[in-house]
């Protein structure tokens, strides 16, 4: 079955060729576009510029492509650009991490209109993608107010500062006047995930010469349901033991437990799968001149989101006699988020007499994330426990403040210089008392005065960059200091060449220093949390575990780590552009990044030192390991008139590996090198995220008609179950969309279609990586949710 789905995606992929175009795509329709990234000159285009660029028209996507959040349609757009939805993992569920060229969440940098945006408040733990990272809330942008996004693939710290080891994201915000609005609805094959999305915008003059444009979304996605048939001893009080020796024996007898209580298996069932999503946003754009030769200009605004995500299920042989007058047969948490995002850039823009531009800048943000545990109880309480609590909050504020000056002296110089200053405070609060006391609420246990702190740190940077032209050649130039008040100064430098040997031809390179600073959330983060353990017999059981600061007595001076500090990177490129006519042109650039010191979350250490202080297992933040990625980006646009109607094809892959090449392991370390990083953390940054990925877009606009169709290739995974599971090589999957658009009238749009046309899956799970069979897929590649379709009205006013 599995042969023919690939057949028939291949089939489709050919008849695409000849029947469909897409007219949405990232370079096609902005060869000529100038871009904000890549340098301050802001006179380069994808094209011509030194280093890989990518435009992507988000307008056109939102019409008609199936994905409707940011995260989703860079990951079907950008090959080296992964985001996964991830399943029963805390707050990740509701904040998916995205990834550039393999590095971690935190290592991209993302601008809007040019300006830093704040991360989020969270630290993703639950060994998932981008494990003890912290990323920016990509979601938290309202798609309707999107013109196009520029994704720069290159080290860009030397310019931008801390984040931007991998690449920057600038999402460049609607400006001009006129109205658009359009209505989703959707559901996936299995009849789950159902969503509701109404995303709009209006734009009006400002003034004589400005603009203001608002921008709403509000949306539901509906939770998804993708567990298996799982084999667990419901029961029974050694469900491992009874199903390893009688697998037959013991279900049965188990199934006859659960009908002499009036239920059925299902009655068990886990819920795993997406977490149930609801967004409201709302944001505004505007720009006017006050004066001549003076701009005032400020966008930005706020994202409300409420998630509901699922804990692992408490069986009845797992929930002590003392509650199970509450919980009889066992009961699932529920996780439930208030995520509230709020913005704000505001700055004047003035050109001189003498045509030097100044810009002076404010741009804050915060983030603040909320949790309340339903269904569940804490088992000290016994049967008087209470089933819902607020386990606590965390937020984090960023404020920044640049002044910038830039000039094109004549037709051959630029230059750019400025200052930043920057602070930045995150603060964790406690949760009512019943969540964290003995053992807290089970699967999330609340926040604990122990844990709830407040940090903060500013910064200062200065930074100039210079660009240069010689006939056919191109150099740009960039430098920064920054000084950190906790961990002190940084200069960081980046050179970029270009050379175009003959007209559309050229070579291209750069080579640059970087860094990150540790987020406030990995200095300050600590917590109590549940996870699987393994006992001496192998049976498992859900424990409670701790992440533990690595500035606090047992991490410095019984585990004996060192403070954290700065990532410290070194970014290579070399690529080729070819453009031979207005309507075709290819990209193939290889790049290669090595980062020293580069900050992960351990895995479970249990040192007996740490148990004579309370603590049975911990998590440290620690500068423990040194990466080494190399890949390849390709890509290659073509557009053309075909019978009366438009065609035009985009290839785009990427090819790339990373590896830890040193490990930094503390002198006075008593425990196993495997429990201070072991393979499960190994795989997290080396193959847990596809090596090769690839997207072939094909569309065709005729008349009233548009078409798109496009497979996009996600290459295969290796999982490590370590320490109760085995290695697994999830194979490669080609994901099929598939979309058709009708122009009803010159303003009405109607467009059908789907994402994973075929019902395409990452490989099941291995027995052991499943947990008895409860997790059928692991949330790998293209994740679980399978066919998703979806029909669009679209509106313009």
């Amino acid at each position: 079955m599995k042969r023919n789905k690939f057949l028939l995606a291949t089939l489709a992929l050919f008849a695409g060729t000849a029947l469909f175009a897409q007219e949405v795509e990232e370079e096609t329709n902005s060869l000529d576009e100038v871009v904000l990234v890549g340098n301050r000159a802001n006179n380069r285009t994808v094209v011509n510029s030194a280093v890989p660029v990518d435009v992507i028209n988000v307008e056109d996507l939102i019409k008609q492509a199936p994905q409707l959040t940011v995260n989703d349609i860079l990951n079907y757009v950008i090959p080296s650009f992964n985001s996964v939805r991830q399943s029963s993992s805390d707050g990740t569920e509701h904040i998916d991490p995205v990834t550039l060229r393999g590095m971690g969440p935190d290592q991209v940098l993302v601008l809007i209109n040019g300006k830093r945006r704040h991360t989020t408040s969270l630290v993703n733990y639950q060994n998932t993608v981008g494990n003890g990272s912290v990323g920016t809330d990509l979601g938290a942008i309202p798609v309707s107010a999107i013109k196009t996004i520029e994704v720069l693939r290159d080290g860009a710290a030397a310019q931008y500062g801390s984040d931007a080891i991998a690449g920057v994201v600038n999402v460049v915000l609607k400006n001009a006047p006129g109205g658009e609005a359009s209505l989703t609805y959707g559901q996936t094959a299995e009849g789950d995930g159902e969503t509701y999305n109404f995303n709009g915008s209006y734009g009006a003059k400002l003034g004589k010469n400005g603009s203001i444009v608002f921008s709403a979304v509000v949306s539901e996605r509906k939770k998804t349901t993708r567990t298996g048939d799982h084999n667990l001893d419901i029961y029974g009080d050694n469900f491992a033991y009874d199903f390893a020796d009688d697998p037959a024996g013991a279900r049965a007898a188990d199934d006859a437990l659960i009908a002499a209580n009036g239920l059925t298996r299902d009655d068990f069932k886990f819920q795993i799968g997406d977490a149930q999503i609801r967004n409201q946003q709302f944001f505004v754009n505007a720009e006017t001149e006050l004066a001549d030769r003076l701009e005032l200009y400020t966008f930005g605004g706020v994202s409300l989101r409420q998630g509901e995500g699922f804990g692992f299920r408490r069986l009845p042989n797992e929930v002590p006699s003392e509650s199970q007058s509450i919980f009889p047969n066992g009961f699932q948490p529920v996780l439930k988020s208030n995520v509230n995002d709020y913005s704000n850039s505001t700055g004047l823009r003035y050109k001189t007499l003498n045509d030097w531009n100044i810009d002076l800048s404010n741009t804050f943000g915060f983030n603040e994330f909320k949790y309340n545990v339903d269904n569940t109880v804490n088992y000290s309480l016994g049967a008087n426990s209470p089933t819902s609590f607020y386990a606590g909050k965390h937020s984090f504020l960023q404020n920044t403040v640049n002044l910038d000056f830039s000039k094109k002296i004549n037709q051959n110089v630029n230059v750019a210089f400025g200052g930043e200053y920057r602070y930045e405070k995150y603060q964790i609060e406690a949760g009512e008392e019943g969540s964290y006391k003995d053992g807290g609420s089970q699967s999330f246990v609340g926040f604990s005065p122990d844990n709830a702190v407040k940090g903060d740190r500013n910064s200062v940077a200065a930074y100039a960059d210079l660009g240069l032209t010689f006939g056919d050649f191109t150099a740009d130039l960039a430098g920064r200091f920054e000084n950190y008040s906790d961990f002190g100064n940084t200069i960081n430098g980046k050179l970029a060449l270009r050379y175009e040997y003959a007209k559309g031809y050229s070579i291209r390179g750069a080579v640059s220093t970087g860094f990150r600073a540790p987020s406030l959330q990995q200095k300050y983060f600590s917590n109590s949390y549940t996870d699987l353990y393994v006992n001496p017999d192998g049976t498992q059981s859900l424990v409670t575990k701790g992440i533990i600061r690595n500035s606090s007595d047992l991490a410095q001076n019984v585990i004996g780590l060192d403070e954290l500090k700065e990532e410290k990177s070194v970014n290579a490129s070399l690529g080729l552009t070819f453009r031979p006519t207005s309507k075709f042109f290819i990209t193939l650039d290889g790049y290669f990044i090595k980062v020293d010191d580069r900050i992960v979350l351990t895995s479970d250490i249990t040192d007996p030192s740490l148990e004579a202080n309370g603590v049975s297992a911990a998590r440290i933040f620690s500068n423990a390991i040194d990466t080494e990625t190399k890949g390849i980006d390709l890509v290659v646009s073509y557009q053309t008139r075909l019978g009366k109607g438009n065609f035009n094809a985009n290839l785009s892959a990427n090819v790339n590996e990373t590896k830890i090449v040193n490990y930094h392991f503390p002198s006075s370390l008593t425990v196993p090198y495997n429990q201070y990083f072991g393979p499960d953390q190994v795989n997290i940054i080396e193959t847990l995220s596809p090596k090769v990925k690839g997207s072939l877009n094909l569309g065709y606009s005729i008349d009233k008609f548009n078409f798109l169709v496009r497979n996009t290739y996600f290459g295969k995974v290796t999982k490590d179950g370590y320490p109760w599971g085995s290695v697994q090589e999830h194979s490669g999957k080609v994901v099929t969309d598939l979309t058709v658009g009708y122009d009803v009238t010159k303003n009405v749009n109607f467009t059908i279609g789907a994402n994973n046309l075929f019902d395409i899956y990452p490989d099941e799970q291995v027995y052991e990586n499943s947990y008895y069979g409860v997790f059928k897929y692991a949330p790998v590649q293209m994740g679980v949710t399978g066919a998703y379709y979806f029909a669009r009205l679209n509106f313009r006013f």
